[in-house]
């Protein structure tokens, strides 16, 4: 079955391959020639992810899902959140908005946090949600080169380590894409596609 994953953020893409196995043919937004900005109006990450999947779905006729995620800092009634991607600004620059959020965090003790994904799959025209959580804390200072976003500055709990640091595939196991996208996987096997 062909699925359209509404992004062009390559890192995501390799990330849900990964999971997804060889049952989907998954494209990107490239692959499906669609070069427009889709747009991210919405104050939720749910209305975010719906938005770009309804997007999709009616302008190219292809079953599809989007997701939106946040970084949810307690300390900061939730902030980025809605506006992880551009925290620091419109340029989305994941170092400026690593900073931004560790100057914040600076003089706070309370380091709590939590990513939060939600997909929207759209599938012959029914929508069906799908969320994942992992909970954390932020760092004081970056540490690894993987992953991307906020990766180097959150720390999973109960692991001693950043998301930035691990593997992809332990990372997988345990992020907040990682358990949406389970979630999404157990309910495409049970379609009978």
């Amino acid at each position: 079955m062909k699925l359209v994953f509404a992004t062009n953020n390559q890192h995501k893409l390799y990330e849900v391959e990964k999971m997804l196995g060889n049952k989907f043919d998954l494209l990107s937004l490239k692959d499906i020639e669609c070069e427009e900005d889709i747009p991210e109006t919405s104050e939720t990450l749910e209305g975010n992810a719906s938005q770009k999947a309804q997007y999709v779905y009616e302008k190219y006729g292809v079953n599809c899902f989007a997701d939106d995620t946040g970084l949810e800092v307690e300390a900061l009634n939730m902030q980025p959140g809605v506006y992880s991607a551009r925290y620091a600004g419109p340029q989305r620059q994941a170092e400026d908005n690593m900073q931004k959020l560790l100057s914040e965090m600076s003089k706070i003790n309370n380091k709590n946090a939590r990513f939060r994904t939600v997909i929207s799959l759209i599938i012959d025209g029914e929508e069906t949600l799908f969320e994942g959580i992992v909970n954390g804390e932020i760092l004081t200072s970056r540490h690894g080169d993987e992953g991307f976003g906020y990766d180097p500055i959150f720390k999973p709990l109960g692991h001693s380590i950043s998301f930035a640091q691990m593997e992809l595939d332990q990372k997988n196991e345990i992020s907040h894409r990682g358990r949406a996208v389970a979630k999404l996987t157990d309910y495409l096997r049970n379609l009978n596609v």
